[in-house]
């Protein structure tokens, strides 16, 4: 009986010894095994890895992307604005070893993301005039930015066994102080600019007013000179057919006659009936009954 107790007793601890010789490592995470406070093998394969069972112990880190959002943050353009800068940052851990030694927690990684981070904004903005930042332009051209700030940040973040994939400005933000300034100068901008179109169009209207205006008056002039041709013509043959009319003395003397009669009718059309006649005049000797 008592050597099937110490057979039970030795089986119960090589169970638990065996039960803390393995550990297991998923598919997103790191896992480096420590023996007296010293990394001495990091496992980034998911399964079942061997320990040495109360000797060595494991501690795990994140192998995905992390999203850390940076608090907002002021800084300076080039010509000495202020503006507040909304944005995030997307990493993860390179190399966990040179990650646990330089930050060991995640927390601590972000603290110095958070600095780093700000750094790189400073510089950036600083080589930057408000007016480059804040505009109507296509937000692509900002692109350039977000990449430099990037690639500054991920250098100064591999010190630390951090691969830094993204940085994002989520939004630029004015303070209080220069909103109104702002405002003013993108409204006065959008005036110019629409005075300029109005000017512009105005320029073009008063073109296209002068070309009309001047082929109105080579129409009018033209139908005039044409209009008094004619009427030199009409008249030219009307007093060619008078002429072949009256071609006699008598036809003549008939003609002055009927104009003399045509006159005297047209002079007596209004109220006053009196006219003044020359007695020698054919009119008159007609009127007198000579």
């Amino acid at each position: 009986m008592k050597k099937w107790i110490i057979i039970g007793a030795i089986a119960l601890v090589l169970v638990l010894v065996m039960s803390t010789a393995w550990y297991t490592v998923n598919e997103n995470e790191y896992a480096c095994t420590f023996r007296f406070s010293e990394i001495v093998n990091t496992v980034s394969t998911a399964g079942v890895h061997f320990k040495l069972p109360f000797v060595d112990t494991v501690k795990i880190f994140p192998k995905e992307i992390q999203f850390y959002d940076i608090p907002p943050s002021e800084v300076l353009t080039s010509d000495k604005q202020n503006m507040t800068v909304d944005c995030y940052v997307l990493w993860q851990i390179s190399d966990p070893q040179q990650f646990y030694r330089a930050l060991g927690t995640t927390v601590k990684a972000e603290e110095r993301l958070n600095a780093i981070t700000y750094n790189a904004l400073k510089t950036a903005m600083g080589t930057l005039a408000q007016a480059d930042i804040i505009n109507m332009n296509d937000g692509a051209e900002r692109n350039d930015i977000y990449a430099g700030i990037t690639t500054t940040v991920n250098n100064q973040a591999a010190t630390y066994g951090i691969a830094v994939r993204d940085v994002k400005i989520k939004r630029f933000d004015l303070p209080e102080s220069n909103l109104n300034a702002v405002y003013s100068r993108m409204i006065s901008e959008r005036n110019q600019m629409a005075e300029k179109y109005t000017a512009d169009g105005n320029y073009e209207a008063s073109i296209i007013r002068n070309n009309v205006d001047k082929q109105v008056n080579i129409i009018v002039s033209n139908a005039e000179a044409e209009s008094a041709k004619l009427v030199a013509e009409g008249e030219a043959e009307y007093m060619r057919l008078l002429a072949e009319a009256y071609n006699t003395a008598d036809k003549k003397d008939f003609y002055e006659f009927t104009i003399a009669l045509d006159a005297l009718k047209k002079s007596l059309t209004g109220e006053e009936k009196t006219i003044i006649l020359d007695e020698d005049s054919q009119l008159a000797q007609i009127l007198l009954g000579n």
